[in-house]
């Protein structure tokens, strides 16, 4: 997940939103209530808000290659770093570290990989094979106000949460391989997907995830266990589900996936429901707030896989990535209306196969990363206006 920087929220930037996002985007609606509507198609020639960088990032070295990208944040100095899956690439994309070797091309990566603005690699770090436990199955990275890496798995074994310092040392974790509880244990966790650090508080949000249905905090330097709650801030329900059908009423539990888990500048807490299609609004007590429904027909996996905030004072836009529809979608934030959509699903530059990680730098730039076959990282730059609320 995506994973954002908290503190870069609450400086004031002499640029405004209104020069990140294209005009001609207007006209797109979804209403904030009602999961029936759904967003207009935005025409074959209409222009998209941003713009695809083909040349972001260089090269990586040392014949390093990328499995499943599963995860993207934005450091305070606009770094932007992933986390990505080397257990994903096949034995010939990994060829070199094969035995014997099939092609002088290619090794896997580390996990945690730091970029600069400019694409270049600083330093990489993490990963099988690491002098201490690690996620079978990474999922999420986020970098907090200071400058802490926090990074989770959503494989069958990977209960935890680890908290590191930006070269990799790790500093906490929470929860404990192999071992879960339920969404109403208060210690353990259950295969979570996404995480962000409130910088008031120094408290730890964690969206709860593959196994659970909640979200649940704990304290960001000593992991104690501080509260929880499930959809519309009620008590997580482990009950059997049935499938999602969007011809019935929204049913008053997440599903699994909870996907992604955002603190807004004005403190409330965004969380993805990733199948059910929705995003729900909560204070940072849990206090439940409101919902916005996103594509609401889509089956499957779902529509609601992570999010971000535009960089301006007000955050007046969100993004949100779907990595069923394989687009980037626009949402006016206080409003929850979606005003833009950009992307699809496709291999060129700018299109996406299972988008499932997004972030936004202080500039405006979006950074996305894709699992299953997509295996890259992309950016993304703003190309005009559009007219705030």
């Amino acid at each position: 997940m995506r994973a954002r920087m908290s503190e870069r929220r609450f400086r004031t930037r002499g640029t405004t939103v209104a020069g990140l996002v294209l005009a001609q985007l207007a006209g797109l609606s979804l209403s904030a209530c009602s999961p029936a509507e759904e967003a207009a198609p935005v025409p074959s020639d209409q222009p998209s808000a941003f713009q695809v960088d083909p040349f972001w990032p260089k090269p990586l070295p040392n014949k390093w290659i990328l499995g499943q990208v599963a995860g993207v944040a934005v450091d305070s100095r606009d770094h932007v770093w992933i986390v990505h899956r080397p257990g994903s690439l096949t034995p010939e994309e990994a060829g070199a570290v094969q035995t014997p070797p099939l092609s002088e091309c290619c090794v896997p990566a580390p996990s945690v990989i730091e970029f600069d603005p400019e694409g270049n690699v600083v330093q990489a770090w993490g990963g099988p094979g690491s002098d201490q436990p690690w996620p079978a199955n990474e999922h999420g990275i986020f970098v907090d106000h200071q400058d802490n890496v926090w990074v989770g798995g959503s494989g069958g074994e990977d209960e935890v949460v680890l908290k590191f310092t930006r070269d990799g040392e790790r500093l906490l974790q929470v929860g404990e391989f192999g071992e879960t509880g339920g969404s109403g244990d208060t210690a353990l966790l259950g295969r979570s997907t996404d995480f962000s650090v409130d910088p008031a508080a120094n408290e730890l949000y964690i969206a709860d995830g593959y196994g659970n249905r909640r979200v649940i905090v704990f304290d960001a330097v000593t992991g104690e266990y501080k509260r929880h709650w499930g959809a519309y801030g009620e008590p997580p329900d482990d009950a059997p589900l049935g499938a999602y059908d969007p011809a019935t009423p929204p049913i008053r539990s997440f599903r699994t996936p909870v996907h992604a888990v955002v603190i807004s500048a004005d403190e409330q807490v965004y969380v993805a429901d990733r199948v059910n299609n929705r995003i729900q609004v909560f204070s940072k007590g849990g206090g439940f707030l409101r919902e916005a429904f996103i594509a609401t027909a889509t089956l499957s996996m779902g529509s609601a896989w992570d999010m971000d905030f535009s960089p301006d004072p007000e955050e007046t836009y969100l993004y949100l990535a779907d990595g069923t529809n394989n687009k980037v979608w626009i949402l006016l934030r206080e409003t929850m209306e979606v005003v833009g959509e950009f992307g699809r699903s496709g291999r060129y530059a700018g299109e996406f196969h299972w988008v499932h990680s997004i972030a936004a730098d202080s500039k405006g730039n979006l950074y996305t990363g894709e699992v299953d076959t997509g295996q890259r990282v992309q950016r993304f730059v703003p190309g005009g206006s559009l007219p705030g609320p």
